[in-house]
């Protein structure tokens, strides 16, 4: 990964050079959105071997996408259960002030 002076940086992926100019304060996270493509694509093209150009890059991005919403889904579980317990924390809290 090159980054020149107008903050572009140019990332190669399956060999081609992606020239991406990433937001002020974003830079870190594009490197890490590259790494994390890079990882999924080494990943896919070992349990597909023959899998080559955008049919692989296409099912790393799939299982990318599939990763997010299963994290997605237990944010939203393990939320559920914080309001849940949060809700019978102030039940507590309000009947013993009432019985006070």
């Amino acid at each position: 990964m090159i980054q020149d002076e107008n903050g572009v940086t140019v990332v190669s992926i399956l060999g081609t050079d992606y020239s991406i100019k990433a937001p002020p304060g974003e830079e870190i996270t594009l490197l890490q959105a590259t790494g994390m493509l890079k990882k999924a694509l080494a990943e896919t093209k070992r349990r597909y071997p023959t899998l080559i150009g955008d049919r692989l890059l296409v099912l790393a991005a799939l299982n990318l996408c599939s990763q997010q919403i299963e994290m997605q889904q237990q944010h939203r579980e393990e939320l559920d259960r914080c309001r849940e317990q949060v809700d019978a924390t102030v039940d507590v809290i309000s009947k013993t002030i009432a019985q006070g």
